[in-house]
């Protein structure tokens, strides 16, 4: 056999059976649903992010609404009367009438260390990547 002869059985071949309209359907399928799950991956992952960062969003407003809160109640303890004397009493050596001042010795080493608080450090846990996505997915999991 020539070579255009197998040239064109390769091109029959090609066309009839490689190139018919099942096969082309079928690979437009295929790219159609590999492009849907990869653009559903992107989705999944950018919805994750934003999530995640919500959170933080959220406990950082929190803990500044807490700071606010603090602060709030310093200003309405500087302002009450009670340390408007001790700081009379601290700055200024002023006392009642009929009070008499005591001075005491400082503390000892042995009498600082009597009562310490000790601090405890809560953790939050660590999920692995499969929790949080089971969390992601299904919330009340």
């Amino acid at each position: 056999m020539d070579i255009k002869t197998k040239l064109r059985r390769f091109k029959f071949k090609l066309s009839h059976d490689f190139f018919s309209v099942e096969n082309v359907v079928l690979i437009l399928a295929i790219i159609l649903c590999l492009t849907w799950t990869y653009q559903s991956i992107l989705a999944m992952s950018r919805n994750w992010e934003l999530s995640e960062r919500l959170t933080a969003e959220r406990k950082n407003l929190e803990l500044l609404n807490i700071e606010v809160e603090t602060i709030e109640l310093e200003n309405e303890y500087y302002a009450s009367d009670e340390y408007q004397e001790l700081l009379a009493r601290k700055t200024l050596d002023k006392k009642l009438p009929g009070e008499n001042m005591v001075v005491m010795p400082e503390n000892s080493g042995s009498a600082k260390s009597k009562h310490q608080v000790i601090a405890i450090e809560t953790a939050e846990k660590s999920y692995s990547n499969f929790e949080k996505w089971l969390q992601y997915l299904f919330p009340s999991f």
